[in-house]
């Protein structure tokens, strides 16, 4: 057994069946034991942003690491965007980067890199595989490192001739230590305070915003009077009608000094205190009241869920009422915020995914679609653009059975627009909204922000429109069906029909 196959061979014997791969000269011997060895399911890439972007959404998903295959340095550095937003997402991640052979890295060929030190910017662990008969062992170690709570990237690098070299062999899965549990007088503090008759904010994140925990921290609000928000980006929540609906913490400093104005005490649950995306002109950075004080009731890699649990027992809190909210109708008229998501509050299938990567014109969005059926909303975590596509691409496959629908904004989309070529080549059930604007929104908002007066140059520098994009034409020559709709009639009727058909289909919205 060589190198490569006790890799494959450990990858599955600790439960990684999934390999999102864009692999290069490095990695031929561990493509050639793919081939040989049943089990793993391998997903082509045609770009790195998309292969680790797909590894992020599936983790969030499937609730287990997936294993990329980048090619040396370089497929790393292409990748890292998204490693970055999946860090910040903490989910389990397994790269498995190849690398020059160890004889022949001292010759400094071209694609020769320092690719440790690359990998430790995103990388809770990393390691270089030394010989052939270390693999499996390294392996089985890279895999114990992404599933430790919260989640974490594992980065493994394989130069060529441990791969091919002979003298490999399969380590046994090790164990995952289960996530620690809250500090009693953590749990007892935050009674107090929530106790106290003070102004209180529970601040969730991570496994928090998970459906049983959502509920148990709806109690806690209910019974107590606190206030209750998900910190600004998130992995995963569960919404939609019979769960709380929990509004998050804006992105702009105005909006989220507004809604925490008045607090006395924030109580974080797996979630960071809130701090501004940005510094900006004469505006503070951390978003809290100066006069608040912050408590932690667990930190992301202690069981959220179990701490809420306890409190809402220690606090008396009986069981809260299930969200009543009612069904709404689709929208009318021109294409609005407000009147998208009344349409995709009604359209919505049940059990479905969002990727929100929306950014300026789906700020209105999260807050009017409580009332959608019951789903699972994903959003850009490290704020690197570029993560809808591959996102909704990993999510697909982590939650078969489950409509993906992605709200994308039109110039993030390009950055990664190849993992359309994907969802077609894997048949995946993903309904692609591309907001089309023809401009970067978010930075003419961000120049008004610091305080800039544009002019022509700058606002070129935002600008789509020369020449504008055809994301219906871009979009069928990645394989993936498309049609164009300037009214909410003509979206509401193209997006019930493609909710209703297997497979991929994208949907360029005028706005």
């Amino acid at each position: 057994m060589n190198g490569a196959e006790s890799l494959v061979r450990t990858l599955l014997a600790a439960g990684v069946d999934t390999c999102f791969a864009n692999p290069g000269t490095s990695e031929m011997h561990f493509v050639a034991a793919l081939d040989r060895i049943a089990g793993m399911r391998c997903v082509l890439g045609l770009f790195e942003g998309v292969v680790t972007g797909a590894a992020d959404g599936y983790a969030r998903m499937a609730g287990k690491p997936a294993a990329t295959l980048l090619h040396c340095g370089p497929g790393l550095a292409n990748g890292m965007a998204n490693l970055h937003n999946a860090r910040r997402a903490m989910v389990p991640m397994v790269n498995c980067v190849g690398d020059q052979a160890t004889y022949h890295r001292p010759l400094d060929a071209p694609l020769t890199a320092d690719t440790e030190s690359w990998a430790r910017g995103v990388s809770a662990w990393v390691r270089t595989a030394r010989h052939a008969a270390e693999v499996g062992a390294d392996a089985a170690v890279a895999v114990q490192a992404a599933r430790t709570a919260p989640g974490q990237i594992a980065t493994l690098i394989l130069p060529s001739d441990t791969c091919w070299d002979e003298g490999g062999s399969v380590a046994a899965a090790l164990p995952v230590p289960p996530p620690s549990p809250a500090a009693p007088a953590a749990v007892a503090a935050a009674a107090r305070v929530l106790r106290s008759g003070e102004s209180a904010m529970l601040i969730l994140g991570g496994a928090a915003l998970l459906a049983a925990p959502l509920a148990d921290a709806a109690r806690i609000a209910a019974a107590t009077g606190a206030r209750l928000r998900a910190q600004g980006a998130n992995a995963r929540i569960a919404r939609g009608r019979g769960r709380p609906p929990i509004e998050r913490i804006p992105y702009p400093v105005d909006a989220a000094r507004a809604v925490l104005a008045g607090v006395r005490h924030l109580i974080l649950v797996g979630a960071a205190a809130p701090v501004g995306f940005f510094a900006y002109p004469g505006k503070p950075g951390r978003l809290w009241p100066e006069d608040a004080q912050v408590h932690v009731l667990t930190r992301p890699e202690q069981d959220g869920p179990a701490a809420l649990a306890a409190l809402a027992d220690l606090l008396e809190a009986p069981p809260s009422a299930p969200s009543l909210a009612e069904p709404v109708q689709p929208a009318t008229g021109p294409v609005t915020p407000e009147h998208f998501a009344c349409s995709l509050a009604a359209l919505l299938p049940e059990n479905a995914v969002v990727v929100d990567e929306s950014i300026t014109f789906g700020r209105a969005l999260f807050p009017d679609t409580h009332a959608a059926a019951p789903h699972d909303w994903l959003q850009l975590t490290g704020g690197a653009i570029g993560d809808g596509l591959p996102l909704a691409t990993g999510a697909a496959i982590g939650a078969p059975g489950r409509r993906v629908v992605t709200l994308q904004a039109d110039g993030s989309a390009l950055y990664t627009v190849q993992a359309l070529w994907t969802q077609a080549r894997e048949r995946l059930d993903v309904t692609t909204v591309v907001f089309n604007n023809r401009k970067y929104a978010i930075l003419l908002g961000e120049l008004a922000a610091v305080g800039a007066n544009p002019g022509r140059v700058a606002l070129d520098l935002m600008d789509l429109a020369n020449p504008a994009l055809d994301w219906v034409r871009i979009a069928e020559g990645f394989g993936v069906p498309a049609a164009r709709a300037e009214t909410m009639a003509q979206f509401n009727d193209l997006f019930a029909r493609s909710c209703a058909t297997a497979g991929p289909f994208l949907i360029d919205l005028a706005t």
